[in-house]
């Protein structure tokens, strides 16, 4: 199978993107339930520490239980589970009670299938390949939790920033050095924004999340990517924000996530960065 791989790129492509759009169903569910494993999580702990007990709650996680429709608990067969196939043989609707299916489940498995076959293409089938696939999907379930709940999990940001320390090691996107210098300046560069927008205004402007991701990058991609990416994603979520706040009355006081705008830039990074960069370059060299 390896030495089939290696041999064929479009057959490592296209099992990039058989699996990618797999994957992509079980990332709607990661989107959907860490954030309230997360939540009970943290109630657990309050009442730990008041003193109080809770009662035990059945288990939930991104296992258990059995994923259901939300208005009718209809149990999601393996038919009705295909990815985007089902939601277009279904109609965007419950098999169950025709309650509407979001868009956003064919969204981010059609995504997922098209951004892992994008990767195996570029890098080929090799340890960077491989690594790309797997980063493209942490930042997809990043971008999509970080809209609904303005959270960016320490259980996907961290394990993200050691495995991209631990890839470099080999020099997969680049030399250990860079990468380690690069988790540490993009925890910094974010860490001290914070704190001078909030001593400037006393209010906080970003959370900590956003340094964990912008770390990760850094270690993933090493340090010279870092102006790429923040220039990247602060343009962006500012052409983004000042859309939301005149086209969709979108209040000046609501926060607006920065995550998916530092995994935005960091994709570009993944895949263009090396190319804007020089191309930058040559374009300030010319007199």
């Amino acid at each position: 199978m390896l030495a089939l791989l290696e041999s064929s790129p479009l057959t490592f492509i296209i099992l990039a993107g058989i699996i990618g759009l797999l994957v992509g169903s079980f990332l709607n569910v990661v989107i959907h339930r860490l954030p309230k494993m997360m939540e009970r999580e943290w109630q657990q702990q309050c009442a730990e520490l008041n003193g109080q007990t809770i009662e035990a709650s059945p288990s939930y996680n991104l296992i258990v239980p059995r994923s259901a429709c939300p208005h009718c608990n209809h149990a999601i067969g393996a038919l009705e589970n295909i990815p985007v196939i089902s939601y277009l043989f279904l109609r965007g609707k419950c098999a169950g009670c025709a309650a509407p299916i979001s868009s956003r489940y064919p969204i981010v498995e059609a995504v997922s299938g098209l951004l892992s076959a994008y990767a195996a293409w570029h890098f080929g089938f090799s340890l960077a390949g491989v690594a790309a696939i797997v980063l493209v999907w942490a930042l997809i379930a990043l971008t999509f939790i970080d809209f609904d709940t303005q959270l960016l999990p320490d259980s996907i940001t961290l394990p993200l920033l050691w495995l991209g320390l631990l890839l470099n090691l080999s020099g997969a996107f680049t030399s250990l050095p860079n990468a380690l210098i690069g988790a540490v300046v993009g925890y910094l560069i974010l860490w001290s924004v914070y704190w001078a927008f909030k001593l400037t205004t006393g209010k906080e402007g970003m959370g900590y999340g956003d340094f964990k991701l912008l770390a990760a990058l850094g270690a993933w991609l090493g340090w010279t990517m870092l102006p790429l990416i923040i220039l990247l994603s602060s343009l962006v979520g500012a052409v983004v924000g000042v859309a939301l706040i005149i086209f969709a009355k979108h209040g000046r006081n609501i926060p607006i996530p920065f995550g998916p705008y530092l995994a935005g830039g960091g994709l570009i990074a993944l895949f263009w960065g090396p190319a804007l960069t020089q191309g930058y370059l040559q374009l300030l060299a010319v007199p």
